[in-house]
């Protein structure tokens, strides 16, 4: 039984729970044994992004120590993970025995549907979920881990689930981290495309894989008062969708 390290991110933790306790139970439906350890903190990319790669490092640095010994480190969005598997190694090129254990971590790190699918192979879950959805493919996830046709192949086997595709799917919703708030109102210009994208499909859910992206474009389709409903995919797949959806009212 492959061991586990759940990496469950800021948002996660902060915003929707619910997510972490979805990643753990498919994980576990998949025949991994699962930990969280209690030491970890942010991945480091709003530092990394803002140039602060001292800061950066001083947080890649607690993480690498807190992820070491598992088979496997898994993470619920493709941004999290982008960042450790492709801008780990890099933040320590001048450090050689840190270089080696980022080069270590990122061998064994993984975004979560990918894992599902790529590593454990599996290929279908036994969820049900009654609704038309259409699903927005972040820029990390997509761009940095190549992921896109995972969260669809393990969709085709939900019960009930039928999926419509919206246009430019793979197109950015202008969160992007801390590009929202260096550059608000091309942000906003991007997610009310993309909001007016989503909607334009009829679809009566949107899912994804990247809580940052989720929580910005369900703002804005509340704004516009729409009433489509978001929810990470890790909900829907591990039946775990009960709760209000996110952005409206949960917890």
């Amino acid at each position: 039984m492959p061991t586990v390290g759940l990496f469950v991110t800021c948002l996660v933790d902060l915003y929707r729970p619910n997510v972490g306790y979805a990643a753990i139970r498919l994980l576990e439906q998949a025949g991994c044994q699962v930990s969280v350890p209690e030491t970890q903190v942010c991945c480091g990319q709003p530092a990394y992004n803002s140039g602060d790669d001292e800061s950066a490092r001083t947080i890649a640095q607690q993480v690498i120590v807190a992820f070491e010994g598992f088979d496997h480190v898994v993470v619920p969005s493709g941004s999290c993970a982008g960042m450790i598997i492709e801008h780990y190694p890099k933040l320590f090129a001048s450090q050689p025995a840190w270089a080696e254990r980022a080069l270590a971590l990122a061998g064994r790190c993984h975004e979560l549907v990918s894992f599902l699918v790529d590593v454990m192979q599996v290929s279908n879950v036994s969820a049900h979920f009654n609704q038309s959805v259409t699903y927005h493919d972040s820029c990390s996830g997509l761009r940095e881990l190549g992921i896109r046709e995972q969260p669809r192949s393990l969709l085709s086997g939900v019960s009930g689930l039928r999926c419509v595709e919206m246009d430019d799917t793979d197109v950015c919703c202008g969160f992007g981290g801390t590009f929202c708030v260096k550059y608000p109102d091309i942000s906003d210009r991007m997610v009310t495309d993309k909001a007016s994208l989503v909607v334009q499909t009829g679809a009566e859910v949107l899912l994804g894989g990247d809580m940052g992206c989720l929580l910005n474009i369900s703002g804005k389709l509340n704004r516009l008062g729409s009433l489509m409903k978001v929810y990470h995919v890790a909900e829907v797949l591990a039946d775990m969708s009960d709760l209000p959806a996110i952005g409206q009212g949960e917890q």
